[in-house]
């Protein structure tokens, strides 16, 4: 057994599941801490999309309940339909930019400093949104279940600026369907909701795609790497939940640019 590739998984294994759903960017945070490790080459970006897996079934297992309703009341039940129907609309956008700009993503922007700088862009917007969300009131949708096909679609487009890495998928997510009228705690459950399906196309993408980059001696590090992923994620879903019940954003976004000026200080 390859010890050293068992314990980057393990690393990069607590590295995504802590920071795929927080608004820091876990594809960002991959990014560098890959490039420390020696292991950002093209067999380990397709490894680090593969152990999101683990922190998409968090979401799955946490939500288990919500996600059952949703199945069985897909033939009858009107609210599960909008619910399905807003997954599917918020999806569809950052799935075919995705695929259409994929290799020229990966080309030119997965590389630490770019993602330093997205950190930093992405922390002012935080700041931004957050002074604009304190003035204009109560919130016009405050349940997942209250948005229309139009809300999702429009954070289906804001979803779109988490292909920049270092953006943070639920932070583009989060931030704008606060801006288009949901509170903090809707934006946040929808956030979680909509990671499930883009990343398992993701997943499921990657993985056909490179199939021919794994062997039998890769198994261990991704079994490693997927369950401590699982663990990690569910222990942070867990507390964003109870976080934004009294918080704002604001602290995620001082932390951005802490990482990002100290990555660009490091890597420049």
């Amino acid at each position: 057994m390859d010890f050293v590739a068992l314990g980057q998984a393990l690393v990069l294994g607590v590295v995504e599941g802590l920071t795929e759903f927080l608004p820091i960017s876990s594809t960002g945070h991959l990014i560098i801490v890959s490039d420390l490790l020696g292991t950002n080459d093209e067999k380990g970006k397709v490894f680090d999309i593969v152990i999101q897996l683990g922190a998409i079934l968090a979401i799955v297992w946490e939500y288990r309940a919500r996600f059952a309703r949703a199945f069985a009341g897909l033939g009858n039940d009107p609210v599960q339909q909008r619910f399905a129907v807003n997954l599917l609309v918020a999806f569809l956008p950052a799935a075919a930019v995705g695929l259409a700009l994929q290799a020229e993503i990966k080309a030119y922007l997965f590389n630490p400093v770019s993602v330093a700088a997205a950190l930093i862009v992405g922390a002012r917007a935080i700041f931004a949104i957050e002074r604009w969300y304190a003035r204009h009131g109560a919130p016009r949708v405050t349940a997942v279940d209250a948005m229309t096909w139009k809300d999702a679609l429009k954070v289906g487009l804001a979803q779109c600026l988490a292909l920049i890495p270092g953006t943070s998928r639920s932070g583009a997510t989060i931030m704008g369907a606060m801006v288009f009228g949901l509170s903090r705690h809707a934006a946040t459950e929808f956030s979680f909701f909509l990671a499930v399906p883009i990343m398992f196309a993701a997943t499921g993408y990657q993985v056909v795609k490179y199939r021919e980059l794994f062997g039998a001696a890769d198994l261990a590090p991704f079994a490693a790497g997927f369950v401590v992923s699982f663990l990690a994620a569910l222990l942070a879903v867990r507390a964003l939940i109870r976080f934004v019940a009294s918080h704002d954003f604001r602290g995620f976004a001082w932390y951005r640019i802490a990482l990002g000026a100290l990555v660009l200080a490091y890597f420049s």
